[in-house]
């Protein structure tokens, strides 16, 4: 039986607590402890709730995933190999205007295949790819709207830490997910170029047409990263390659055909990211880095997904799940606007907190109501991913604007202005969004053909 009055305390004292600026982990934490006391009014069944919810989450191998993915991303980014590829496109791309803005979503790309976390994306190429832009007379607010737009391919395209969470909050096969996240992640890197591209040529002087910072001085080379000074050898070009790609293929191929699962693929990435990485020069020092960047950056994911298991359980115990699909059943609102709802409290939420806890305030509640007006699973856990994602572009968080700012060291430019800069990406995704609503074989012809 579904009480109200339960259903109230915990829904309000999640919001309150997390308005208020406590941790989500903990707000998550708390809530669901108060939730089941209401709905037993027993704490030897509070404990045993916390202690079965602890045992299965920390037996189960799929929360391996993430840190092992993650450490795949970081040897590979400390290898430097990244850097080659990156270098590589921008020289390849000479006669295409803004073909160093166009790199920047290239390599995001290839990187995002590798890391699956988007503020490693932005960090990066805010170190590679910022000096070189500004270099070359770009606009510095295209410039950082470029690298913190295209970053957010590191959620969509796998393996991607928001999809392996979606699939654990969810219950849905992590393989079907990475499958469904290529397509779309492709659009979204196309439609970014194709932007581009346009403003390039409606505004030349964004890119480089006037050689003109706006200061009465001609800009100069920076500092930076500069790649036309880069000595890259074809030997290391390919052996950057050969190593990026075979551990991409090597990984998410096998996961795709069943050779191995999702936690065993993200092990053996590891393991073939760290040859990479010593082959081309890492040493003990990097790696004793490598492991403990990832162990600050996954602990927290680790516990939030803990409490997350804990607050699923709540709402089945009182009913608030149910409860709430039920409600939009019955209150005769079109599909469209409930869908439309639902990407408007992702889009509100994204202003004020992070794309994890996002997912898991939301996604066990919000999912049921979507697959209860017929959406399909695997289309709408994409749809939900990008508009998640989105938030982190949005003022006043905008998690990736403030990585941005943070990677570039430059007084010049302030955040207000890498907002605005990335407004026209936030429009790109939401026109994604539309694309694969309408068309939602785009997520599922891959997870369909070979799964």
């Amino acid at each position: 039986m579904f009480d109200f009055g339960t259903a109230g305390i915990i829904i309000g004292l999640l919001m309150a607590m997390v308005l208020l600026g406590v941790h989500v982990a903990v707000s998550l934490g708390i809530t669901s402890l108060v939730g089941v006391y209401l709905v037993t009014g027993k704490i030897a069944i509070v404990e045993a709730t916390i202690g079965s919810t602890a045992t299965e989450a920390l037996r189960d191998f799929t929360f391996a995933v993430i840190p092992l993915f993650m450490l795949m991303g970081e040897f590979i980014g400390r290898s430097g190999a990244i850097t080659d590829i990156y270098v590589a496109i921008n020289r390849g791309l000479r006669k295409i205007p803004a073909r160093l803005a166009i790199a920047t979503v290239l390599g995001n790309t290839v990187f995002s295949f590798v890391t699956g976390v988007s503020i490693a994306s932005a960090a990066a190429f805010s170190r590679i790819a910022y000096p070189e832009m500004k270099a070359h007379g770009y606009n510095r607010g295209f410039s950082l709207g470029a690298i913190a737009g295209s970053s957010c391919l590191g959620m969509l395209i796998p393996p991607s830490v928001l999809m392996i969470v979606w699939g654990i909050l969810t219950e849905q096969s992590i393989g079907k997910i990475f499958l469904a996240g290529v397509l779309p992640g492709i659009l979204l890197a196309v439609l970014f170029i194709l932007y581009i591209v346009v403003r390039a040529f409606i505004s030349p002087n964004l890119v480089g047409g006037i050689s003109y910072d706006g200061k009465d001085d001609p800009i100069r080379v920076s500092d930076g990263f500069d790649s036309s000074a880069v000595d890259l050898k074809p030997y290391d070009l390919v052996i950057s390659m050969l190593g990026v790609f075979g551990i991409i293929g090597a990984v998410l191929g096998g996961i795709w055909f069943g050779l191995f699962t999702p936690t065993e693929g993200a092990g053996a990435g590891a393991a073939l990211a760290l040859i990479l990485a010593y082959i081309k020069g890492m040493r003990w020092r990097g790696f004793i880095d490598s492991i403990y960047a990832v162990g600050k950056t996954a602990a927290p994911i680790m516990i939030l997904l803990l409490c997350a298991a804990l607050y699923s359980r709540t709402l089945a115990m009182t009913g608030v799940t149910n409860a709430i699909r039920e409600f939009f059943v019955s209150s005769g609102l079109e599909p469209f606007i409930v869908l439309s709802l639902i990407i408007l409290i992702w889009f509100i939420l994204g202003m004020i907190i992070d794309s994890i806890s996002i997912m898991l305030l939301t996604v066990p509640i919000l999912e049921p109501v979507a697959l209860a007006f017929g959406y399909d699973q695997l289309a709408f856990a994409i749809v939900g991913i990008i508009a998640i994602e989105a938030g982190l572009l949005t003022p006043p968080f905008g998690l990736l604007v403030y990585t941005v700012k943070a990677a570039i060291n430059d007084d010049d430019v302030g955040v207000q202005n890498i907002f605005y800069s990335s407004i026209p990406y936030w429009f790109v995704m939401l026109f994604a969004v539309a694309i694969i609503i309408s068309f939602p074989w785009i997520a599922n012809w891959l997870p369909n053909l070979l799964m």
